[in-house]
């Protein structure tokens, strides 16, 4: 199927502006896009339901618009976000609808059309509710349902307009799972409208987003869901990683940095530096962000969680390669950034030989009267793989006048603390 340079809406307000899609055979494609943005309305002019104002939509080289209703439906089949079924139909009922197309004007349903039916019902996992009816199923169940009379037309092209709305998140895996299976085992090519980015990302071969009625970005996952697109498109701050095991991008949101209403004249934004290791400093990192602190960090290894939070939210930090011991260099750097701050924290990281100069230089901070935070040091013991050295260098901080805390909020509310005390020194001044 291809979609030329549509335009399409109600009324005489354009919804879709200049849209062109192009679906190949086999095909599985995602089309996202923040709400009321043209999704919908290109899905309902793919599905003949709305002409386009312009443009031309062909299907294997002819316009849909020219080939008969009941030949379309065979070919293309549309799950729709919302179906109300006003009478009591059963499940099995609702599924035979979907050999509507293939029925001559007043036949029944013979056996064939009711094995295709039951074999939709079995591929949706849905063949053992044929009895119930359509009204007293879940929304998972019903979405499986329509899933089901949608394969009952044997289409070559499956359209679905966010099939996973209002679903609990095993069910959206579970219809995603089963969208695939199609896609793949039986050769239909699908079309899916899609809220979630990440569930778009993990399934979708290739991605359309729409804005303002027209595609702003087309092409693979890794090609459409940027931190600068998503930026561009729905005016929002994400973080963008990397699936370690699908290698799909998937989205963080919530990084955003927190404004802030008085002028830079006259207060000190906090600078607080993190020492963390293992995945450890990220959470402390993307809260002292979003709360509009300055934040920095290290040293970390280049392969560790913490750094990547670090590099997404441009955080500066000391790092070094994996499985690198902290060098006198870095340790200079580090601990030079650490004079800087207003506070440092001391994440509940793993403690090794390898990175055992982050203790130490925690240790002298703190003896130097340095404003410093240790998360969970009397659990130290379970992390130091030092032979108690690294117990040691905290215990030694504690008694320098180094904080235990016991979680992220204590953290917070020692830096509102070092705040007050600085606001209140500028208005001494």
């Amino acid at each position: 199927m291809r979609v030329h340079n549509i335009h399409a809406g109600y009324g005489d307000e354009p919804v879709v502006r200049g849209v062109s899609i192009d679906l190949a055979r086999s095909d599985f494609v995602g089309v996202i896009g923040p709400n009321g943005c043209g999704k919908t309305t290109l899905i309902r002019a793919m599905s003949r339901c709305l002409k386009p104002t312009c443009g031309v939509i062909e299907l294997d080289g002819q316009d849909i618009y020219s080939i008969a209703a009941r030949d379309f439906a065979k070919r293309v089949a549309v799950v729709p976000q919302d179906v109300i079924v006003a009478f009591d139909f059963s499940v099995l009922e609702i599924v035979l609808m979907g050999r509507s197309p293939h029925l001559g004007r007043f036949a029944v349903e013979s056996p064939r059309d009711i094995a295709i039916a039951e074999n939709a019902l079995r591929l949706t996992g849905t063949l053992h509710i044929k009895d119930r009816s359509i009204n007293a199923l879940s929304g998972g169940e019903r979405q499986r349902v329509m899933i089901a009379r949608a394969l009952a037309q044997e289409p070559e092209i499956l359209l679905l307009d966010e099939p996973t709305s209002h679903l609990d998140i095993s069910f959206q895996f579970d219809i995603m799972d089963l969208l695939r299976s199609l896609n793949k085992d039986k050769d239909i090519t699908v079309l899916a409208v899609l809220h979630d980015l990440n569930l778009a990302s993990q399934y979708c071969d290739r991605l359309y987003l729409m804005g303002g009625g027209s595609v702003q970005a087309s092409g693979a996952p890794d090609e459409v869901v940027t931190a600068d697109n998503i930026r561009r498109v729905y005016g929002a701050e994400v973080w963008v990683r990397k699936n370690p095991v699908t290698q799909r991008p998937y989205v963080i949101s919530g990084v955003k940095r927190a404004p802030t209403n008085r002028s830079d004249e006259l207060v000190k934004q906090p600078w607080v530096h993190v020492v963390g290791g293992g995945g450890t400093a990220a959470p402390i990192i993307a809260t002292l962000v979003r709360h509009g602190c300055k934040v920095t960090c290290g040293v970390l290894s280049e392969g560790d969680a913490d750094y990547e939070v670090a590099i997404a939210l441009d955080v500066p930090c000391i790092s070094l390669p994996t499985f690198t011991y902290i060098n006198e260099e870095a340790d200079r750097k580090h601990r030079k950034l650490i004079e800087s701050a207003d506070l440092v924290v001391l994440a509940d990281a793993p403690i090794g030989h390898g990175n055992l100069a982050n203790v130490q230089a925690i240790r002298d901070a703190a003896a130097a009267g340095k404003r410093v935070v240790i998360l969970k040091p009397q659990l130290v013991g379970d992390r130091d793989f030092t032979g108690g050295t690294a117990a040691q260098l905290v215990q030694d901080a504690i008694e320098a006048g180094a904080e235990p805390a016991e979680s992220l909020s204590d953290v917070l509310r020692i830096l509102d603390k070092v705040m007050a005390s600085a606001d209140k020194l500028i208005g001494n001044r």
